[in-house]
């Protein structure tokens, strides 16, 4: 017996009003969950392979792979389920179940990755296949499942083959609206609150209801189950008045990749601009990731909105998104340059909450519009398969899975071949190219009558490809006469250039990050000449950061040094250091003593086999994201197990890039993981200082008695007396942390409440409008004072080696630090005194020995002929 053919009044009712509502709030919390996911295995991954580009395109490109063989796979089983909403839910179950799993994988492959990587790391091959198998088990069974709650969610909702491009739409972008307040809830309120664990839980927690929820309503209401549409439904009868698309199915997928391999790509190249003008916190990061999801969720609305056009053809509709996608691709660019004034600061004086405005604003103005341009094709792509005889749930699945393979081919190519080889402007003009070509395919699949239209597109797509970017500032500089760019390259981490202003070489970061230069020589070289000059017997030294290499070559003077590692995040500032700074490095670069290594240096020291005598951690920004890393108990406690009895961890801190809220947390944290910690001074300057917290293993002790024959090992000058190296280096003593306990308070930073890296940005703004102070000025004198009188010197046990003599040389450095800040503020009735203490305090000769390494460490090498040339 023939079924009666569907017709649109015959046709399965669409489900009740309150149970479609009950729906959309599980579909909108099921987004939520996956972006909570998502940013904290990005982060967890992160520890344990490193911050690197190649780390995290690893974890997105894993997640993604889930996610479409999970959209593949349960789209074609969605129509074959008796009831898909059950269905739903038990995945959205197991979402929760092998969540769960996480906290057992990753405290196991943390235990073991570095007994692995000590038999696959010297093959970055197997290094990389190691860590794609990791991260494999961790992430692949969740994002599977992820991967089918579409094409289920669909599979119940989508009742008759008409309702596929307005249903699936809606359900898109309800789903993303989840995942952009995810993605802002992970950014800017769950880690505080609750700490990345507990943030965790909550997304288990979220999709086990969301899972219960679900099959409690399939349970409830089998009537509503039973109205799914079959494997194989019976089309219902055209409606004359709404225009039916005529695209193969084939040339759907094809768009369907294509303009996920574009998407993404644009958007890891717009996070890169935005990288250049921020303050790159994990603030600043998840507002970018927010904005751009919520123009992908709207372009899902503006789908929806297309696909109840009635008279104009599918075809027709999808052409014009194409044409908008690549306007919209192709200037932004120009855009993103214009509202940012060609790279200016964005709200470089603003306080927290109007910055956070401003970042949004720029970000909404950039990205809302384009990004709802590009977010439209994918979704609308479903009312061009309303004719498919697929079922519902394979039809979103097999879209989803083409999409998503695109997207994860796309980022890779932005991130690791469009940037490095033509450039943020090229790369986004590169990917518009990507959508003319596309109409040129639809319409030769639609030739004869369509050639004049593919013809036209092709040559916009030529156009693309041939227009060149210029005006498109990629470092913001001075005046081209007062500064000039020595080299810029925009690789896979960030964007690095070499800049030089009046004989100044200096390493830029992102455009605002100053890694050093060759005007602070001597306060770079210090940072290692002060804590290797105190140790008794330094030979084997880790750098954990390297910058301009001043520092760590610095080193390479110390003739009893035996070994020195070196790792630096980004591999292109290794480049650009070797290259324009190797006269300033002593030699790093070519001593066979030295090695250097492109790697993140928290990953690297953990992994590493080896043991040090001192381990160095260079000066960071505190705010910026990621870096809080370098500052957490468990990096403290794993870094103090790769040090020699005896050995130190020398943390140096920029006190103009904190407040005594984030010294404190630091100086507490290391104490918790250290015997004792000492605090030295890294200059005496007038006002921004840098310091250096000092964690020994067992009872700290200054022994006088090394600081001579340890000076005069670098320079034996006869007329020099022992006393000149002891008050050159005691002076830099500046307090015993533990036994005053000046910081015990402080809670503790750690991986899983990393408060540095969430108090820092908030700080480093309200210091801008005046809410908060650096420890600079008045505030680190402050800071001097309060520890030496907690522990004066004739109680400090580290100094018990020290005559009364030597105390006075630290005293010395005290009052000389005093004179700077009080002289350079006119307060000549205060200033006029320090001094005068600081020359009584001083042996004959030595008051003006005030950087050791400027003493002791010989001038940089003159620069031949051929660099001279290459930097004028």
């Amino acid at each position: 017996m023939t079924a009666p053919p569907v017709t649109a009044s015959t046709a399965t009712a669409a489900p009740a009003r309150g149970h479609l509502r009950t729906l959309s709030v599980l579909f909108f919390v099921s987004g939520f969950a996956a972006l909570v996911y998502q940013v904290l295995w990005v982060r967890e991954l992160g520890l344990l392979f490193g911050s690197t580009a190649q780390a995290a395109a690893l974890t997105i490109a894993i997640f993604f792979t889930g996610i479409a063989s999970g959209g593949w796979f349960w789209g074609r089983r969605a129509g074959q389920r008796p009831n898909s909403l059950r269905t739903f839910g038990l995945v959205e179950l197991g979402v929760a179940g092998t969540a769960l799993g996480h906290f057992v994988l990753i405290d196991v492959y943390h235990a073991v990755y570095p007994a692995i990587f000590g038999v696959v790391g010297a093959s970055p091959a197997l290094d990389t296949l190691t860590k794609a198998v990791i991260a494999a088990t961790v992430l692949l069974p969740s994002s599977f499942l992820m991967g089918g709650t579409l094409p289920l969610m669909g599979q119940h909702l989508i009742r008759t083959r008409d309702r596929l491009g307005t249903t699936g739409t809606r359900l898109y972008a309800i789903n993303t609206a989840g995942s952009a307040t995810g993605a802002l809830a992970a950014g800017f309120v769950l880690p505080l609150a609750l700490g990345f664990q507990n943030a965790y839980l909550l997304a288990v927690v979220l999709d086990a209801g969301v899972g219960l929820a679900a099959i409690a309503l399939a349970r409830r209401e089998p009537a509503a189950a039973a109205a799914e549409v079959p494997p194989t439904p019976q089309r219902a009868t055209p409606d004359p008045r709404i225009a039916v698309a005529d695209l193969p199915s084939s040339t759907i997928w094809v768009v369907a990749f294509a303009s996920g391999f574009a998407t993404l790509g644009v958007e890891v190249i717009w996070t890169r601009l935005f990288a250049q003008v921020l303050q790159n916190s994990v603030y600043t990061y998840a507002l970018v990731l927010t904005t751009f999801l919520i123009a992908l969720s709207l372009g899902a609305a503006v789908a929806n909105l297309l696909c109840r056009v009635r008279r104009v053809t599918p075809e027709t509709v999808l052409a014009v998104l194409l044409v908008l996608s690549a306007i919209a691709a192709a200037t932004s660019p120009w855009l993103f340059h214009l509202v940012t004034d060609g790279l200016a600061y964005v709200g470089s004086d603003l306080g927290w909450n109007s910055y956070i405005l401003a970042v949004g604003g720029v970000a909404l103005i950039v990205m809302l519009i384009p990004g709802t341009a590009l977010g439209a094709v994918l979704p609308f792509l479903l009312r061009t398969l309303q004719a498919d005889e697929r079922a519902p749930g394979e039809a979103m699945g097999r879209l989803i899975a083409a999409n998503t393979s695109g997207a994860i081919l796309g980022s890779l190519a932005a991130g690791f071949v469009l940037l490095p080889l033509v450039g943020a402007g090229r790369g986004l003009l590169l990917l518009a190219a990507i959508y003319p070509a596309l109409l040129v395919g639809i319409a030769l699949s639609r030739a004869p009558r369509s050639l004049p239209a593919a013809g036209l597109a092709a040559a916009a797509g030529v156009a693309l490809i041939a227009v060149d970017p210029q005006g498109l500032v990629t470092v913001r500089t001075g005046l081209p006469a007062v500064e000039q760019v020595l080299e810029m390259r925009e690789g896979p981490q960030a964007n690095v250039a070499v800049t030089e202003r009046d004989n100044n070489r200096r390493i830029r970061v992102n455009n605002f990050y100053t890694l050093g230069g060759t005007g602070a020589m001597h306060a770079e070289r210090d940072q290692s000449v002060i804590p290797l000059l105190t140790h008794p017997d330094p030979r084997e030294i880790f750098y954990l950061g390297m910058g301009t290499g001043i520092t760590a070559g610095a080193s390479m003077a110390f003739d009893d040094i035996e070994r020195v590692e070196v790792c630096e995040l980004i591999g292109d500032v290794v480049s650009v250091a070797e290259a324009h700074f190797d006269r300033w490095t002593g030699g790093l670069f070519d001593d066979d003593r030295a090695t250097i290594i492109a790697e993140d240096g928290r990953t690297c020291l953990r992994r590493s086999p080896d043991r040090y005598d001192v381990i160095i951690s260079d000066l960071f920004t505190p705010w910026k994201a990621g870096t809080g890393n370098l500052y957490t108990l468990e990096h403290y406690e794993a870094s103090r197990e790769r040090l020699h009895e005896g050995g130190t961890y020398v943390q140096w801190i920029p006190l103009y890039q904190v407040s005594e809220r984030e010294l404190a947390i630091i100086a507490n944290t290391m104490d918790q993981a250290f015997d004792e910690v000492l605090l030295w001074r890294g200059d005496l300057f007038a006002s921004r200082s840098i310091v250096a917290l000092v964690g020994h293993q067992g009872p700290a002790i200054v022994d006088p008695g090394i600081l001579a024959p340890a000076g005069r090992a670098l320079l034996d000058d006869p007329e020099r007396g022992d006393d000149f190296y002891e008050a050159m280096l005691l002076r830099m003593y500046a307090g015993n942390v533990t036994r005053s306990g000046r910081f015990a308070a402080a809670p503790i930073n750690t991986d899983d409440m990393p408060l540095v890296e969430y108090l820092a940005p908030r700080t480093h703004r309200d210091v801008r409008i005046g809410e908060a102070r650096f420890v600079t000025g008045s505030e680190r004198e402050r800071l001097y004072d309060d520890l030496l009188a907690a522990v004066p010197l004739a109680e400090d046990p580290a100094l018990v080696l020290l005559s009364n003599e030597q105390r006075g040389y630290v005293h010395a450095g005290r009052r000389y630090a005093a004179y700077r800040w009080h002289d350079s503020r006119g307060r000549d009735e205060i200033a006029d005194p320090a001094f005068e203490d600081f020359l009584d305090w001083s042996p004959p000769g030595s008051t003006r020995a005030l950087s050791p390494s400027r003493v002791l460490l010989p001038p940089p090498r003159p620069a031949t002929p051929a660099a001279a040339s290459a930097s004028h």
